[in-house]
């Protein structure tokens, strides 16, 4: 049966009652990395496939991943690499019930932002 006071009740809070939470915003940056995951994909694959193509093709490809904004996706998609990997590994220490706590929790947030960024920086740093 329908609810015939839906007008009468509040509307839950959103954004302008509470503020962002560590596990919220890490929550969506996992959403998020994981498509920025995808097209890093498929320019990797375009890459391969221009290599394989030929000299004209491979040197197009090559020429935009090697540009100034091209390497910014690089570096991005190597962090979103990190990132994406170490939050799965925090989910999956949730998943087996441990670190639910509030403070512990919070902990482990900020261990993914900043071990993803340590991380990259190691990679950029060895690649150099």
């Amino acid at each position: 049966m329908a609810d015939v006071n839906r007008g009468n009740r509040p509307l839950s809070p959103h954004l302008q009652i509470y503020r962002p939470q560590l596990t919220s915003v890490t929550s969506i940056l996992t959403r998020i990395t994981g498509n920025a995951l995808l097209v890093g994909a498929l320019l990797f694959v375009w890459w391969l496939l221009a290599a394989a193509s030929g000299p004209e093709a491979y040197a197009v490809a090559n020429g935009v991943l090697t540009s100034w904004v091209g390497r910014i996706v690089l570096v991005g998609s190597l962090w979103a690499l990190y990132y994406h990997g170490l939050a799965g590994l925090r989910h999956l220490v949730w998943d087996m019930g441990y670190g639910l706590e509030l403070e512990t929790a919070e902990k482990l947030g900020w261990a993914v932002v900043g071990g993803s960024v340590v991380l990259t920086a190691l990679t950029l740093l060895a690649l150099i």
